[in-house]
Order: structure tokens, then sequence, then C-alpha cells
């Protein structure tokens, strides 16, 4: 980004919406008006892959496919699939303030299997040609079929013959195992036309998508399933010796354990790091920008024996470095990265940023040490930097000045300028808030980001996910009403101040 500007942090799910969870419906493209009218040019999103079972877009069940829960009902009843009265029963009673994911699970299948009994010629084509755009969406879809025939049971406890991936492509598909994958191609096609829709609208408005790419996949995946070789699994027992996780660090005194499989980097580099470059490619399809998480792990990565309680156990082991983003860069040519490169790390992260040339993040919440000089705060913010108020993982601001010790709430508010009030008000016009926003603001970082929920001045209780906590999370929604009620002049006025 060689302007600067300014973007706001929103997941999709995140939306209003009449359905339990944020949708690709016109809720989205009001959004990106209001986006517009506070002087915004960037939205930030989260994974829009499969969630997890706790509704987590950073595990999922792929790495190329969408969401289907953020297919808009609605529009399925405009192209005559349901009827009104089946797309008025997805609707939720529910809190509007939180995502019920089990909800729209449940009535979201239901209308797009309607939908799938109800498809014509037209529709099949359509499912056909999407299936040949997209070389990943077959083997999804026989993913996702084969889950429905073994109910829902991992692929390694699949039958012999069905957890072997050549196997099961080697041998005919009966008719109704081919039924059960055309369902998952013709739900995979109507994601992509959805948010086609809205990235086409927000680039008339002028606004830029940033999306979120998780470094590592479910092991209960189709990309693990179907490139076994590419992951450091043990191809007898399928199981993986060590797994993902990251050591003790500023959200967790135990470090966390993910229990992601590992890439066999070795195998990855044989075969010129195919996988990486179409998952980038195919990312670069959904975004303008993307923003890549533990991007450190890309230089040295936390390995945790499988077996391990906690990932306390666990010990740094080398990436590819900067051999992958070569790769890339000569499939690919140049591309708008942005590197997760917080936590722990050592110089090895430090000079793979400074190879690949991509900016890193600064997090004015980590800055906050009274006897220490954080390069998070941001008299130290380079221009080519990501400046965030705060991240999917952060409290909110007001949430963390009320859960500061003494010292670094004093620090923080002394630094930022607030000089007197109630620091701990709240709402849209939250004064201590607001002097910190505006402290990223003119940092010389290019681009700055605040989360929705500190344009509104929220607490802690809006928080999107707490790191280590493995339930209640990715909930947060807000309402249109919410969104109204927004300063959007006090916006405005800071992106014209701070020329963002």
């Amino acid at each position: 980004m060689k302007e600067r500007c300014a973007g706001v942090l929103m997941n999709v799910s995140s939306l209003p919406g009449p359905y339990g969870v944020g949708c690709f419906g016109d809720e989205a493209l009001e959004w990106v008006d209001t986006l517009c009218d506070m002087g915004f040019s960037q939205w930030q999103v989260l994974p829009l892959g499969p969630l997890d079972s706790a509704g987590s877009p950073y595990a999922g069940n792929s790495a190329f496919a969408g969401n289907e829960l953020y297919i808009d009902p609605r529009e399925l009843r405009k192209r005559g699939l349901i009827t009104e009265a089946e797309e008025r029963a997805a609707r939720y009673g529910g809190s509007p303030f939180t995502a019920d994911y089990p909800f729209a699970w449940r009535t979201r299948e239901e209308l797009l299997r309607r939908a799938y009994e109800r498809c014509g010629p037209a529709e099949q084509e359509a499912d056909e040609a999407f299936a040949a755009d997209k070389a990943w969406a077959a083997d999804y879809a026989l993913y996702r079929a084969l889950k429905v025939r073994y109910q829902g049971l991992p692929w390694w406890e699949w039958p012999d013959g069905c957890r072997q991936y050549e196997t099961v492509k080697a041998a005919p598909v009966d008719p109704e195992l081919r039924r059960e994958t055309g369902y998952h191609l013709f739900v995979q096609r109507l994601f992509f036309e959805g948010w086609s829709k809205i990235r086409a609208y927000a680039a008339q408005k002028g606004v830029s998508l940033i999306g979120d790419m998780p470094i590592y996949l479910s092991m209960d995946s189709a990309d693990v399933w179907s490139r076994l070789p590419l992951f450091q699994m043990d191809p007898d027992t399928f199981q993986p010796e060590k797994v993902a996780g990251v050591p003790p660090d500023y959200f967790s005194a135990e470090g966390q354990l993910w229990g992601n499989p590992l890439y066999n980097w070795t195998a990855m580099e044989q075969d010129g790091y195919v996988w990486w470059i179409d998952r980038i490619a195919a990312a670069f399809e959904l975004y303008d920008t993307v923003r890549i998480d533990h991007f450190r792990a890309f230089a040295s990565y936390w390995a945790v024996d499988a077996k391990a309680a906690s990932a306390r156990e666990g010990g740094w082991e080398r990436g590819p470095g900067i051999r992958l983003f070569d790769a890339v860069k000569d499939r690919l040519g140049p591309l708008s990265i942005l590197a997760e490169d917080l936590g722990v790390f050592g110089r090895d992260v430090n000079d793979l940023l400074e190879q690949t040339g991509f900016p890193g993040m600064r997090v004015i919440q980590f800055g906050f040490d009274p006897a220490g000089d954080s390069v998070h705060l941001p008299h130290h913010y380079p221009a080519h930097c990501v400046a965030y108020v705060g991240t999917h993982d952060n409290n909110t601001l007001l949430g963390w000045l009320w859960e500061a010790s003494p010292e670094e709430r004093e620090f923080a508010l002394r630094y930022c300028g607030f000089e007197g009030g109630d620091w701990g008000e709240g709402g849209y016009q939250s004064p201590a808030c607001r002097r910190i926003i505006e402290t990223v603001w003119r940092s010389a970082a290019r681009l700055a980001v605040i989360p929705f929920q500190d344009l509104c001045g929220f607490g802690s209780d809006a928080r999107m996910n707490i790191p280590g906590l493995p339930e209640s999370n990715w909930r947060f929604r807000t309402t249109a009403d919410t969104i109204e009620g927004l300063d959007r002049r006090y916006f405005r006025e800071i992106n014209r101040l701070f020329r963002r």
C-alpha cells in the first residue's frame, strides 16, 4: 500500500441479518456503504473458509472451500429454489448480538438441500463449469460426500480403502455418492458467486478487501486426506507424530496447543511448493490483500509431540524460509501480502520479513509496558507496517483499559494524551478510546486498522476470541441500529485529518 489509508476489521459472521449469523446479503453491501461514508477504504475479514465445530475459522476442513453459512437464503428465494415460507422459517428469533452456529448450520443445510433438489439443467451446467474451473473443488466435494456417508467420522476412521485418497479416486463413483458430491459443488458455487457480488460492489465503491489466511488446517480436512505426503503424518497409522502450537506468550503462560498437522516442507519443496502456490493464488481470487496468519512459522515453527499435554513441551524447527516465497513470486508475480509477525520470534523472522518485503504488524495494546520501549509503541512504527488498534485475538480497547494494571493504564493514557475525564467511559464517544485510536491514526504506518467493536467503544463482553479458550468464541454480532449509531462524522474527520 503506497498511500496512507485506514480500514475496519469486521468478520462476515458479525454482520446484521435475520439468520443467526451474518451472510452475503444486502447487509454486507450496506456495510461497504458505511465504510465509504466514514472515509475508510479497507475492509478486513477473518478467513471465509469452513468453520470448525466451535465456530473458529482458523482450523477449517479445506484451504480452498468457502463457508456455506454465508450463503444468503434470500438469494435462493430470488432464484426460485426455495419458497418465501421456507426462507422465513430459517429466520432466527434469538439474540441479534450473538452468532448461533448450531441454528445456522441446521437451517442453512435444510434450505440448501431443498434448493439443490429443485435445480434444473442450467444450475447443473453451472456446477459442472465451476468444478472444471476450480481444481480443488472435486476433491473437496468427494471428501464432504464421504463424511456424510460415514456419519461425520474423521477420514482416518473411514473403512480401509476410503482412508486412502488414491484408492477412492481410482474407484467408480456410485450414483448416491455422485449425487452428494454434486450437492457440495452446488453449495460452493453459491458461496463464490455471493462473495464475488460483494467484492465487485466494494471495488466499485473504492473499498479494498483484506482477507486472512490461516497457516494451518484441521487434520480432518480435505487437503490432509487428499495430499497426505505433504503433511508430517504417518502413512500407515494416519496419525501425526508432532503437531502445531506456540510456546508461552502474551496470551497464555502454558502456550497454545493447537493440534494441527505440520507441513512436510521437504516434500513441498520437491514439487516446487505447488500446493502453496495454488492456495495463495486462490486467496487472491477472493481478496485484494492477503494477511498470512502466524507468518513466523515460515521461518521456524513450534512443533509439539502429538501426545504432549502442553505446548510447553515443544521446540523450534526450521521452516521453508524465502524459498517458498521466491517460488510464489516466480509463478504469481508481486502480491499484496501482510505478514502477521506477532508472538515469540527471533532474528530469523526479521530476516524473512526483510527478504520478502512484506509489511509486518504492530498492535498498540502490546506496547504499554511502562518500563519498556516496545516496538508496538507508535513512535516506533515504520511506514511499511500495518498498525492495529486490536486484532480478533485482543481484548477491546475499553476492555483492555479496565483489565490493565494501574501502571499500564496510567502509562497508556499519558502516552496518548488523555487529559482528564472518565477513562472507563465506553460507548461511541469514549474519550479514552478515542485518544488511543488517534495515536494509532497519527503514526507513520501507511495502513491503520480498527476492529468494529472499538468503533463502538464496547467492553470485553464484545471480544471476538480469547486465545486458548476453546468455547464461547467467534460469536460477536452487531445490528443495523448499532451501525447506524456510529459517529460517522468523527471517523470521517480523523481519516481526513491524518490523511487516511
